[in-house]
């Protein structure tokens, strides 16, 4: 039974000399960030395929139970919409294999024009991979949550592939207007989607999106709280990665979310002693 909790990102200039040690070489400031938090999620895999050389050094700095969730490229998801992709394909999981274990699913996000009509894409596409991975699948197309019928089509293909439909909990940010400029940005790029929480697999992974606002993100993942732990107790091991527009406090929020499940659930594990943001004294 182990609950892991992580960022959008292991690197963010707010963090630096706050949360984390600064300056950092970038070799290591995932090392570091991985004292605060065991899971991240993998955007920059979103825009292109990292070398294989700076995945070995992803791996090298993390612990064999941190866990990776790596997203596909665009050129998969959005440009080729998951057809014609085995070369990309190839690529992609020839450069992260180093994560061995660390890879805790890779995350197939779909646009929001990618709706019930393409699902037998989707179901080719996640029969063609490979089973040495979990995978794990975001939706935002509105009729996987407003139409009954084809959220039922959708479960039916995940679950025929063994993978996990990943929601993005945006409805604390649209609960009312927004109040600074990052929340203002994030209500004209995040998805407006009824919050989801039925989980498919045994590994389920949430996206909670909060507020800048620190009282009222943790008041927003109450409902979060509750599902993980019960996640936990029927032996699920649920990865939860905190956001907030801005993102300033996010390594703080992903350890008080640990800490109100673990409250909860007391048998979890411990997340890791933050590294200090300076070097001890002697004196």
């Amino acid at each position: 039974m182990r609950l892991h909790v992580g960022c959008a990102m292991w690197t963010h200039a707010p963090w630096q000399g706050r949360y984390l040690p600064h300056p950092l070489p970038p070799r290591e400031r995932l090392r570091s960030y991985a004292t605060w938090c065991n899971a991240v999620e993998g955007n920059t895999t979103f825009y292109a395929t990292p070398a294989r050389s700076a995945v070995e050094s992803w791996a090298a700095q993390t612990a064999s139970d941190f866990r990776f969730v790596v997203k596909l490229p665009k050129t998969i998801t959005h440009e080729r919409r998951l057809g014609d992709v085995g070369e990309e394909l190839g690529a992609f999981l020839a450069a992260i294999e180093p994560l061995g274990p660390r890879a805790g699913a890779l995350w197939v996000q779909l646009p929001g024009s990618f709706g019930p009509g393409d699902l037998g894409v989707l179901a080719g596409f996640l029969r063609r991979l490979p089973r040495s991975y979990r995978y794990a699948v975001e939706v935002r197309h509105r009729a996987f949550f407003d139409d009954a019928r084809s959220e039922r089509l959708l479960e039916r293909v995940l679950g025929g592939a063994g993978a996990e439909w990943v929601p993005f909990d945006t409805t604390t940010l649209f609960q009312s207007p927004p109040t600074t400029d990052a929340e203002r940005d994030a209500w004209t790029k995040k998805p407006r989607v009824p919050r989801r929480s039925l989980a498919l697999t045994d590994r389920p992974i949430v996206r909670y999106l909060g507020r800048d606002d620190t009282a009222r993100t943790v008041e927003g993942w109450r409902h979060w709280a509750g599902t993980v732990a019960e996640w936990l107790r029927e032996g699920r091991s649920p990865t939860v990665f905190i956001h907030t527009p801005d993102n300033a406090e996010a390594l703080a929020l992903a350890r008080r979310f640990h800490d109100d499940v673990r409250a909860l659930v007391p048998g979890i594990d411990p997340l890791p002693e933050p590294e200090p943001t300076e070097p001890p004294t002697l004196f």
